[in-house]
């Protein structure tokens, strides 16, 4: 099976939970791991932005990477983070971390950095000759300051053996599809957008690696499902309750909405490292009467459309 098909559908990029002396609460973890897979996520994606990877240390990842695998394992894939800005620190990272159970990599383009797309083709050239896994590109504009083109993954996916896939977060619906018109059939393309996910499957994307799915994985994996079966109506009706969610999850900042979200369902404490904190007192309200408005509605029929 390709890693196309292992990976079509909804994985959920994994939070880090922490307790009140800031250390990592794994206990809590395994928590949010049970709720995502038994609300129907097909994988998950552990060190990515939201599970704050810029301020966990290298024995913290590989804590991590370890338990998610022992949680996960005979149940749904791992996929797992290894991005950042210093290419020769990234090679080490993917010689040195245990991925032994990934089934992918993903790797966020440079941040801060701003290189250029021949800088950004040579950085995920050298990564891909020494990982031991798939790598899947990740193109998030607005957190890295540089937009990875339609060109440069194209590039990437034609010329460079080991090289996956995307997860496309630019916002941008004209790169989206031409990327999409013009990669290689095996090359799997996923939304990095939450709220763009529904259009984005609607022009051929292989699902979403998602931000909502840690505190609405079934509602929001079955609107990816309905999707992939073409049963737009459906996804619509779903899609319709999440985007008030998504305004919330997005507002102040991530991973802090979803982190307000998962401590109000009572699965982690809210805490996170600085420079993050919580979300407002203003905003904490707007998801408890979201969470109150959501456990009033009427469940949505997701079998047999």
């Amino acid at each position: 099976m390709s890693l196309r098909e292992t990976l079509r559908g909804t994985g959920v990029a994994l939070v880090t939970p922490l307790n009140s002396r800031g250390t990592i609460d794994l206990d809590s973890l395994g928590k949010v791991i049970d709720f995502v897979i038994e609300g129907g996520v097909e994988y998950l994606v552990t060190l990515g932005t939201t599970g704050e990877t810029p301020v966990l240390t290298n024995k913290e990842k590989s804590e991590i990477i370890r338990f998610t695998y022992d949680r996960a394992r005979n149940r749904v894939p791992v996929v797992v983070g290894i991005g950042g800005n210093d290419t020769a620190d990234l090679i080490n990272d993917l010689e040195n971390f245990p991925l032994d159970e990934a089934v992918a990599i993903l790797s966020a383009s440079p941040y801060y950095n701003k290189p250029s797309q021949e800088g950004i083709f040579q950085h995920y050239k050298a990564l891909a000759e020494v990982s031991p896994k798939p790598v899947i590109l990740y193109n998030v504009p607005g957190r890295t300051g540089r937009n990875m083109s339609a060109a440069t993954t194209l590039r990437l996916a034609n010329e460079v053996d080991n090289i996956a896939g995307i997860k496309e977060a630019s916002g941008d619906m004209a790169q989206c599809m031409q990327i999409l018109r013009d990669c290689p059939e095996e090359f799997m393309v996923v939304s990095g957008d939450d709220a763009l996910a529904l259009p984005q499957m609607a022009c051929g994307m292989d699902g979403v690696i998602s931000v909502a799915a840690n505190c609405f994985p079934q509602r929001f994996s079955d609107m990816v499902r309905a999707c992939l079966k073409g049963d737009f109506a459906l996804a619509k009706e779903l899609n319709d309750e999440l985007i008030e969610g998504y305004d919330i999850l997005f507002v102040e900042n991530n991973p802090a909405g979803v982190k307000a979200f998962l401590a109000e369902e009572g699965l982690i404490e809210n805490y996170l490292r600085m420079p993050l904190v919580p979300l407002s007192n203003e905003v904490m309200k707007r998801v408890r009467d979201y969470l109150q408005r959501s456990k009033k509605q009427k469940p949505v029929l997701t079998q047999n459309r």
